[in-house]
């Protein structure tokens, strides 16, 4: 083994500047024997650095290579596996467990004995060594001065120990001083020899020199040692008397807990009870509030305020643990709920006078506003009752079932007002739109329900059909157009328009001001309402209301949501304000019966109202109800629609008179200049497009209908005049969506027009037309234009026979008859004969020039002409237009 050593040291760590301190043969464990070498190796320079070396001998020779190394202070575990039995295996614990099995036990000792002194030289005891003989450690340990001969690995690790810097200085001078030492050695070793014996003398004379002062030094130790146990002897003393004086101290210092924690629970006490005494107690003014607070004044309703809120607060403080078992408390406690169930009784008594009070007191002035068209205010009620707003959120948060009691109440009494000053109202408004007294029954009118009934002498506006059966006088396109000897003109439409939109405004704010009024005084949040939570059944009105009411609040204790608040207001101003709807579709009828065509007016301002009523509060009772009567509206408004439409259908016209323009031709132009007028300002027209869409539609539809069962007046002649009116009309109105039916108008009124004209010019010279149209009819079969006068029919003797029967003179003769049956067909209304001579004098030459030059092609050279000139036709049309 000492061999392979040596050749490993040679071979393999020389060159890398490494000394081997232990070698051990080894093999892996649990595989094939493949036998190594693991080496503990320390580098010559510093750092010094520790190494543990794999080294295998090489398979292609006696050499040795190699092949892995691992750093000492990565090593872990060193685990020997058995500290009390000889076994030759062992782990070495590095980044990963490698597990070996020695040659011998002996070797594997000494390589961890080796092991064990570098990690106590150079690691500072970093590795741990598990199952290793403790004497095999302990024979490791180096004792004394003799450190560096412990064993025979540490004499290695002397044997190659370094020279520092000053022992090379040192043997340098001496070998200097020496000729001779490195030529002969024995005489230098000799010198060295006697230089030495020399000092050993002088060490030992120097020895026995020291000897008195180490005496004297021993002696000096003695005494010291004296005084040591002298001041041993006091300190036990000193101690001793100090023994009685700690005890002294343990019961002082027992006594000083007993008095701080005294005192630690004095004060937690007295926070208790500053606690109980500053949250627990109501002062006497607020209780004589209470009690006898008045209720009347605002001095007195703003101390009872204070005083209820106190009290509340009181009542809302949060206990602490165990504070509730404290008969004082308990007390308090039960003080605390009389007086609010005391002061909450008295509180809404009182409401309840004020209600009934201010109700009796509204009610006295409803004689003042009855001739005129405005409702009473409630301001001051409302401002009156405000003060005691806070006091309600009180009652709220307090009593529950007091707090629904007055709101029930609240609307009993002020719905029976309101119901008596709206139907007041809305008779005014009737008496107004009709012209009648509340008096005279004879003209029809009863009680609040709107409806007309009578004999003979009812409204002026209302005709008369039969025995006393009546007739409400609704407008109609055929009406319209005699509307000059209607009584029903502009005036009394404006002031039925000025009446309604008063209705409106009146309502209006009253609605607002009354929800903003319960909300504020009966702390509702007003939010858009959840869908079909209370308005889905507003007809409950005596019971049913409040009960829906209780059941979105559940029991008395419970907190609604905002929703659910919202949905509690809008019962409350159902069940107020719950004749404002029927009353305004009494209202709506009664104007449709005045006039159907009210319904535009009301279309316009309810559509106005609801759309700002949307915009103050889309879920409000107000934009509720006012969309409702605003659908009353529209199907009114479709309905009259409807009866025009209906009524055109029904239109018959006299067989013994020419027809003219139409009744509802006219009318319609009446009512589109009504709606354009109406509807000027209006923000929605899709109700009134759709109107004109459908009478437009109905207009053109009867138009035609008549002009073909007219017998009197040619259906060219209907069509062409009714229609040059609608086009006229629409032209003029410039109304957008009926666009497509203007140029529809014009188109009919155009190809009417030429039709009419076409049919007419063929009579004067209707031998002339035939004869002409039978050569075109050649032309067509094949012929070519200058063989038709070869033709027996048509040859040139028959051209000339068929022109002389049209001299100039027949010509003007002829054009005169056509003139004056056109004037018969045609109505003064529309003023269009001049416009159809124009046109029947354009046809006229047109025919003419047509003519002359089927003569130049097919009877060239002939010198055939007719007997009159283009300048002979201007001049005939001129004269006739002219002579008459």
């Amino acid at each position: 083994m000492t061999a392979i050593k040596h050749a490993l040291q040679r071979d393999i760590f020389t060159p890398n500047d490494e000394r081997l301190l232990s070698i051990v043969n080894v093999c892996k464990a649990g595989k094939k024997k493949k036998n190594c070498f693991l080496c503990a190796t320390v580098t010559t320079e510093r750092p010094v650095q520790v190494n543990v070396v794999k080294v295998k001998k090489s398979d292609k020779g006696d050499f040795y290579k190699r092949q892995t190394a691992w750093a000492l202070r990565d090593l872990a575990v060193v685990d020997a596996k058995d500290a009390n039995k000889e076994n030759p295996e062992f782990d070495l614990h590095f980044e990963k467990v490698y597990k070996w099995v020695a040659s011998s036990t002996a070797e594997k000792n000494a390589f961890i004995s080796c092991i064990w002194k570098l990690n106590q030289r150079y690691l500072r005891k970093k590795i741990e060594f598990v199952n290793v003989s403790s004497q095999l450690l302990e024979e490791s340990v180096p004792s004394g001065e003799n450190q560096s001969a412990a064993g025979g690995d540490e004499e290695s690790l002397d044997e190659y120990q370094e020279l520092n810097a000053r022992e090379e200085q040192d043997i340098e001078i001496m070998m200097d001083g020496c000729e001779y030492a490195i030529s002969n050695a024995e005489a230098f070793a000799e010198k060295l020899s006697r230089e030495l014996q020399v000092l050993d003398g002088a060490n030992i004379q120097s020895i026995m020199a020291s000897e008195k002062q180490v005496n004297i030094l021993m002696q000096l130790l003695d005494d010291a040692l004296k005084e040591v146990d002298k001041i041993e002897h006091k300190l036990s003393s000193y101690e001793e008397m100090l023994q009685s004086v700690k005890e002294q101290m343990d019961h002082i210092s027992q006594s000083n807990d007993l008095i701080q924690l005294s005192n630690t629970n004095n004060m937690k006490l007295l926070e208790e009870i500053e606690f109980l005494v500053n949250y627990l107690d109501l002062s006497k003014g607020h209780i004589k509030a209470l009690t006898d607070g008045d209720l009347s004044s605002s001095k007195g309703i703003e101390a009872c305020t204070n005083a209820a809120e106190a009290l509340l607060q009181c009542m809302n403080v949060a206990l602490r643990p165990g504070h509730d078992r404290l008969q004082a408390v308990q007390q308090q406690q039960q003080q605390f709920k009389d007086l609010r169930e005391q002061f909450a009784r008295r509180l809404a008594n009182h409401l309840n006078n004020v209600f009934v009070q201010q109700g009796h007191d509204q009610s006295s002035t409803l004689a003042q506003h009855s001739a005129e068209l405005t409702l009473p205010k409630h301001l001051p009620f409302h401002r009156d009752l405000l003060r005691y707003a806070k006091l309600m959120e009180w009652l709220k948060n307090t009593d529950r079932e007091k707090y629904d009691g007055l709101n029930k109440n609240y609307v009993d009494y002020i719905s029976r007002l309101y119901e008596r000053e709206i139907k007041e109202f809305f008779e005014v408004a009737k008496i107004k739109m009709t012209g009648t007294s509340k008096e005279g029954k004879k003209f029809g009118l009863h009680g609040s329900s709107g409806k007309l009934t009578g004999s003979t002498s009812s409204l002026n506006k209302l005709s008369v059909q039969g025995s006393g059966n009546r007739r409400s006088q609704s407008s109609s396109l055929l009406d319209m157009g005699n509307m000059s000897a209607s009584d029903l003109d502009v005036a009394d439409r404006t002031k039925f328009d000025k009446i309604f939109e008063q209705v409106l405004s009146e309502l209006e704010p009253l609605c607002l001001a009354e929800q903003d009024f319960i909300s504020k005084f009966f702390k509702l949040q007003q939010n858009p309402a959840l869908p079909g939570s209370v308005v889905a059944d507003s007809t409950e009105i005596d019971g049913g209301l409040l009960s829906r009411q209780h059941n979105l609040l559940g029991d008395r204790h419970s907190v609604p949501s905002e929703k659910e608040e919202a949905s509690i207001i809008r019962a409350m101003m159902i069940k107020v304000f719950r004749c404002i709807e029927p009353e305004l579709n009494n209202l709506i009828s009664l104007g449709d019966k005045i006039d159907s065509f009210n319904s535009l007016y009301m279309l316009v301002k309810m559509s106005y109202h609801v759309w700002t009523a949307e915009n103050v509060d889309p879920a409000s009772y107000l934009s509720t109800t006012l969309g409702n009567v605003l659908v009353t509206v529209k199907r009114n408004f479709d309905k009259c629609i409807l009866n025009q439409v209906k009524q055109m259908e029904e239109v018959k016209i006299s067989k013994k008179s020419k027809v003219g323009i139409l009744p509802f031709v006219s009318g319609f132009e009446e009512f589109a200049e009504l709606a354009e007028s109406i509807f000027r300002i209006a923000e929605r027209r899709g109700d009134l497009d759709k109107a004109y869409t459908k009478l437009i539609r109905a207009v053109y539809n009867n138009v035609e209908k008549v002009a073909n069962e007219s017998q009197k007046t040619p259906r060219d002649v209907v069509m062409m005049e009714n229609f040059h009116h609608i086009f006229s009309t629409l032209s003029r109105l410039k109304i957008a969506c009926l666009e497509t039916e203007r140029r529809e108008a014009k188109h009919k009124y155009t190809e009417h027009l030429q039709s009419y004209v076409i049919y007419s010019l063929g009579q004067p010279l209707e031998k002339l037309n035939h004869f002409f149209e039978g050569i075109e009819a050649r032309v067509a079969q094949g012929i070519r234009e200058d063989e038709v006068s070869y033709q027996l029919a048509f040859n040139k003797q028959e051209l000339r026979k068929v022109i002389k029967e049209y001299p100039g003179k027949e010509v003007k003769k002829g054009l005169d008859n056509l003139y004056k049956k056109v004037d018969k067909h045609l109505c003064e209304e529309e003023n269009l004969l001049q416009v159809m001579w124009h046109s029947m004098q354009d046809e006229f030459i047109r025919q003419y020039k047509h003519f002359e030059g089927l003569i130049g092609r097919c009877y060239p050279g002939s010198g055939i002409t007719m007997e009159f000139t283009i300048q002979d036709i201007l001049e005939y049309f001129s004269s006739i237009a002219q002579s008459h």
